[in-house]
């Protein structure tokens, strides 16, 4: 299996999956009136209202040709355990379908979207060592 999409391009995605991933809903409440002040060590980590990781991601993907979206999608369905690495067709086929939701929709709501990726590399005996700031 030879991949249209760079593996650099793969793991810049599961990188900043990670990020949107470990953003934790803000717990907003009414009697603190500068969230600043706010004496949980935690609330650096609560972003319910950025959107900047997500953006990226689908500016990202945006950027891909179509058929280099469809891989990636593939590639997370390979990973997510739907097809193994030998029903890769089968998990392109499923990523082009014309019947199915967007494919940047469908990558974006999967809930565990960095793990899936990393493991469909793995399935193909590819990883992100190397590349970057992913070492």
């Amino acid at each position: 299996m030879e991949l249209s999409v760079s593996r650099e391009t793969v793991c810049r995605l599961i990188v900043r999956a990670r990020e949107l991933e470990a953003q934790v809903p803000s717990i907003e409440t009414d009697d603190e009136e500068d969230p600043t002040e706010s004496d949980d060590e935690f609330s650096v980590i609560e972003d319910e209202a950025n959107e900047a990781i997500e953006e990226e991601i689908m500016a990202a993907l945006d950027d891909l040709a179509d058929d280099q979206v469809a891989e990636v999608l593939a590639l997370a369905l390979v990973g997510r355990g739907t097809y193994d690495a030998s029903e890769w067709e089968d998990a392109l086929e499923a990523a082009n379908d014309p019947d199915s939701d967007d494919p940047v929709d469908q990558l974006l709501e999967m809930p565990m979207l960095a793990a899936y990726l990393d493991a469909g590399l793995a399935a193909f005996d590819l990883n992100c060592d190397g590349i970057g700031q992913i070492d």
